[in-house]
């Protein structure tokens, strides 16, 4: 487990940098960040729009990015994300081991959160303004195409 005090809000920032390219590319502005031994290792947001994709969720953008890793490398990483994973999201976490999930908010969304506490990733929930403020404001604007991404 990371302890609380070593986690580098720098890192949420560069997650949510992401959140933003993805909304100006024209997306869903969720980022994500995968962080090991301090550094970024990772990196993406939500392509589905962009891409035309079922599956590029921000998570799964930055991992994808951050390439094949080792056990033992998820198993001492750190994952950023802008929004609480969904349950596509959360599975792609339980597989790789990924020991603990920096949320940005999940005032807008909640995925399976005590799951995965459930299975021992810890999860640090930083309820981040302007992580809210970007999603409050995408689904006021564009509400049907965020029930899509969520699958509602």
């Amino acid at each position: 487990m990371v302890d609380a005090r070593s986690l580098d809000p720098r890192f949420l920032d560069a997650a949510i940098e992401e959140a933003v390219a993805g909304r100006r590319a024209g997306g869903i502005p969720i980022g994500s960040v995968l962080v090991i031994d301090g550094e970024i290792v990772g990196r993406g947001h939500n392509k589905r729009v962009q891409s035309g994709s079922a599956v590029l969720h921000a998570e799964m953008d930055c991992l994808e990015s951050a390439g094949r890793l080792t056990a033992a490398e998820y198993q001492r990483s750190v994952l950023y994300s802008t929004l609480s994973p969904c349950d596509m999201c959360s599975g792609a976490i339980l597989l790789y081991k990924i020991p603990t999930v920096v949320v940005g908010e999940n005032r807008t969304f909640q995925g399976p959160e005590e799951h995965l506490r459930n299975r021992g990733v810890e999860l640090q929930i930083m309820d981040n303004a302007d992580c809210v403020h970007l999603m409050e404001a995408f689904i006021a604007k564009d509400p049907s195409l965020w029930h899509e991404d969520i699958g509602e």
